[in-house]
């Protein structure tokens, strides 16, 4: 079988049999991704939490949690190539990983980035004009999104402590796309008491399902501190999972937003 190389988005060169044949992927919406792209046969391993399409997850071996990785199973299996994430995955088993076999990983900050990740994996598995063409659509659905007014959120993520996306994160971008202005300032996913937040005036507190799942039981602690405010919880699949699943975004964005007109 022939070798090829390619260039990951942390600018690491790998090389690996070329298509590859035995692939574990380390991470839910790049493993979603890889199933869309019809590597059914290929796909060898996936985490606990790579639960999309649902009948493949039943059925294909689970190598733990996106960062708590069982390196013994992956081992077992004897992948030929591996496709992680930096931001998703522990960095120190990632590294081990990379001393033995070809770790391909992803780097995802904004729109931009994924829709690249998108058509480079594509090329990493050669399927590239299917992958070329799932990028096309994500880009067209939410570029041709027009969506007013826009309406201040807050978007929490966790719970003990509170953890809110803020700046320099996938989810901002998303939340801007689908006409939602992030209130939150600060980098990436600071830690924030409600004390410390109950100044901010949101139009709106987004709740995600993930990666903490807040429930409707949790609807009424935040109502009381943003009575004026409405409080939704969200679906955090179509916010951050920045694979395939993004072509389901944007009539979710429209659907949501439009909760806000009646």
């Amino acid at each position: 079988m022939q070798k090829r190389r390619f260039i990951d988005q942390t600018y690491r060169e790998i090389e690996i049999p070329f298509p590859p044949k035995r692939i574990i992927s380390l991470v839910p919406s790049q493993t979603e991704l890889l199933f869309d792209l019809d590597l059914d046969e290929e796909i060898i391993g996936i985490t606990k939490f790579c639960v999309h399409p649902e009948a493949k997850f039943k059925i294909k071996e689970k190598i733990g949690g996106t960062k708590q990785l069982n390196l013994a199973k992956i081992r077992s299996l004897k992948p030929d190539l591996i496709i992680g994430n930096k931001e998703e995955n522990e960095q120190q088993q990632i590294e081990e990983l990379m001393e033995e076999y070809p770790v391909w990983m992803s780097d995802i900050y904004n729109l931009k980035d994924a829709l690249e990740m998108i058509k480079s994996i594509g090329e990493l598995v050669d399927r590239q004009a299917k992958a070329k063409e799932i990028a096309n659509e994500i880009q067209k659905s939410l570029e041709g999104l027009i969506i007013y007014p826009v309406k201040k959120v807050l978007y929490f993520i966790w719970k003990e402590p509170y953890m809110l996306a803020g700046k320099n994160t996938f989810i901002d971008e998303m939340l801007h796309r689908g006409g939602f202005e992030n209130i939150i300032q600060e980098q990436r996913y600071p830690e924030l008491s409600l004390e410390q937040l109950s100044s901010l005036k949101p139009d709106a507190v987004f709740l995600s399902s993930e990666p903490y799942p807040f429930k409707e039981k949790h609807v009424k602690t935040f109502q009381e501190i943003w009575p004026e405010a409405q409080i939704q919880l969200v679906d955090g699949e179509l916010f951050s999972w920045y694979g395939s699943r993004l072509l389901k975004s944007a009539n979710y964005f429209r659907a949501l937003s439009g909760r806000f007109l009646l």
